[in-house]
């Protein structure tokens, strides 16, 4: 082989070591920010929650006599402190509880407050479902799992509650 044939694969050879460089360093800031994208579909879903058992809680608290206000407030309560592992189950307790609440004896502005409440957990479980399904996605190609470029970040899991009626 002569110098230009050797110069020439070398420079050929250093190209495409580059070029699979700038696609693992641009497939590893992808997956950063779809981990950034789920930890914040979380800590709306989390805010979501929070807001509907402090409503669960104030509906619960309302001057209209209700058989389940204490098992309302009760499951808000436990919605509220349980911990990741069990918060699905807590507010699928919460969740029903409320749709067993009859709203028509609610004040208007509980009613509406609480529909609110419970919409606003339906779109931010999506949201944040979404979010985890697009990055486990990406983190089943193969050069993520060749080149580790998860490094050591938990795979993020999924929420699933039922919804409530509408």
């Amino acid at each position: 082989m002569t110098t230009t044939a050797l110069l020439l694969l070398l420079t050929i050879v250093v190209l495409v070591a580059l070029l699979l460089g700038a696609l693992l360093v641009a497939t590893a800031n992808r997956l950063d920010r779809l981990h950034v994208r789920t930890d914040a579909g979380w800590a709306a879903l989390d805010a979501a929650l929070a807001r509907r058992a402090v409503v669960a809680r104030a509906v619960a608290s309302a001057d209209t006599p209700m058989p389940l206000a204490a098992r309302v407030r009760s499951a808000a309560d436990a919605a509220e402190a349980a911990g990741r592992r069990d918060r699905e189950e807590a507010e699928n307790e919460l969740t029903r509880l409320l749709g067993r609440l009859d709203r028509t004896a609610l004040p208007d502005g509980f009613a509406r407050e609480l529909s609110d409440a419970e919409h606003r957990v339906v779109i931010a479980r999506r949201v944040h479902n979404d979010a985890v399904r697009d990055t486990l996605a990406l983190r089943r190609r193969r050069k993520v799992r060749y080149f580790r470029l998860a490094g050591r970040a938990p795979a993020p899991e999924y929420f699933e509650i039922a919804e409530p009626d509408p």
